[in-house]
């Protein structure tokens, strides 16, 4: 799968799929179908009805995981329907091929099963870079060592390799959680 087509296919909430209709457990345990729509084609449609995502931007990573289902129920006590998460990839891999995807605030698995328990939609935003005022926008630190290295390009090999080797690991944790939302090409 390129590199482009597995972020695409990570950044669309829920479904995990293109445009067309996918089916999804998501979040309350029912199958869904999630697809585009209307008259003009251009609203999401849950179960062919209109729907509207009410989000709110919640980072794991900063937040002890005790504290998890507590913020969790906050936000949809909020109003929210959905909550965005950023999966910062330097905090799952400190060293180059060493993932960490279950200890303190990194166990990315247990908050989506919460979400799921609380009926709340997650948009997974993995990077590879994040917006999120993190360190180096969430790319290792084990790139720079290479000192010509271009980042967030598809121009240079050792960093696509790397990103492709993250989502990899980060896709045989999500996948278990909505195994019915395997990305698709």
């Amino acid at each position: 799968m390129k590199l482009l087509s597995l972020t695409t296919c990570l950044l669309l909430v829920i479904a995990w799929a293109n445009v067309t209709a996918a089916e999804t457990t998501l979040p309350d345990g029912k199958p869904h179908s999630f697809t585009f729509g209307g008259p003009d084609n251009s609203q999401f449609l849950l179960d062919g009805k209109s729907f509207q995502f009410i989000c709110g931007e919640m980072h794991p990573a900063r937040i002890p995981a005790d504290y998890w289902r507590h913020r969790i129920r906050m936000a949809k006590a909020m109003g929210l329907n959905t909550i965005a998460i950023y999966v910062f990839w330097n905090d799952h891999e400190r060293d180059e091929g060493k993932y960490d995807f279950t200890t303190e605030s990194r166990n990315i698995g247990e908050f989506l099963r919460l979400a799921r328990e609380e009926g709340v939609w997650v948009c997974l935003r993995p990077g590879p870079y994040c917006c999120g005022e993190w360190d180096l926008g969430g790319i290792p630190t084990y790139l720079l060592r290479y000192p010509d290295i271009k980042l967030r390009t598809m121009k240079d090999a050792r960093y696509t390799k790397a990103v492709q080797n993250y989502f990899h690991e980060l896709t045989k944790i999500v996948r278990p959680i909505w195994p019915k939302t395997a990305a698709r090409s």
